[in-house]
């Protein structure tokens, strides 16, 4: 997720953005990462294009067409065409209230048992979000996992700390622990309702903090799980 592709500063239909170096020389990896190794430099007063985005990372062009990728941290020194600095968005309050995509990883309790989670989404518009989960609970009566997706909505997502209900579906597979005997382990549909909290923290970082109530459709009948609830971090961009 950390790599998927952030918006283009080269869009279909547009020169790419051209950037001049005012340092002594810019630095060029093979890839988007220090893990990369530097096979070219630019040198002051030249020029890069800028291609597309993924996370801090930059893939430019040079004059000279060789290709490679420059980090954010880089390229903030270096100048438009006009001489104005290039501004590089490394995450703001204004882009937790308006992005793409976000994601995050958690710990709480489900029923009583240790909770695990990790989670996707994808905004529709500002205010309403598709989620994806994937948890793992470890209790001491019984083990098992919660595959489920749902709609979340955020009251005011200008604010710093803003409030959200989420609603949802989804499946449990609980595994039961047993001594003498071999335990039936069950799969079962739930549904969901829940509210909780974000908290912008800096650049692309917030906490979340989530309550749900969960309901366990079985065979036979249905019942409730309560309490359930989260809290961990997330990004986004």
């Amino acid at each position: 997720m950390c790599l998927a592709l952030a918006p283009a500063p080269a869009r279909a239909g547009r020169a790419p953005l051209q950037l001049f170096v005012t340092q002594p020389y810019l630095e060029l990896h093979t890839g988007p990462g220090r893990g990369f190794p530097v096979t070219q430099v630019v040198a002051r007063g030249e020029s890069v294009d800028v291609l597309f985005r993924r996370t801090d990372w930059f893939k430019v062009r040079t004059e000279r067409g060789i290709l490679g990728w420059a980090s954010v941290h880089d390229l903030s020194l270096t100048v438009m065409a006009d001489g104005t600095p290039f501004a590089v968005d490394t995450g703001t309050l204004s882009g937790f209230r308006t992005h793409r995509w976000e994601g995050g990883v958690f710990a709480g309790a489900y029923a009583g048992a240790t909770l695990i989670s990790a989670y996707a989404a994808m905004s529709l518009t500002d205010n309403l979000k598709v989620e994806a989960d994937l948890a793992q609970f470890l209790g001491n009566v019984s083990d098992g996992y919660l595959v489920d997706i749902g709609l979340a909505h955020v009251f005011v997502p200008q604010w710093r700390v803003s409030p959200f209900v989420t609603l949802g579906t989804g499946f449990t597979r609980t595994e039961p622990k047993a001594t003498f005997v071999q335990p039936i382990d069950r799969n079962d549909q739930l549904a969901y309702a829940g509210g909780g909290l974000r908290l912008y923290l800096t650049r692309r970082f917030f906490l979340r903090g989530e309550y749900r109530t969960d309901v366990v459709i079985t065979k036979t009948n249905s019942y409730e799980v309560n309490p359930e609830w989260r809290l961990g971090f997330a990004f986004f961009y």
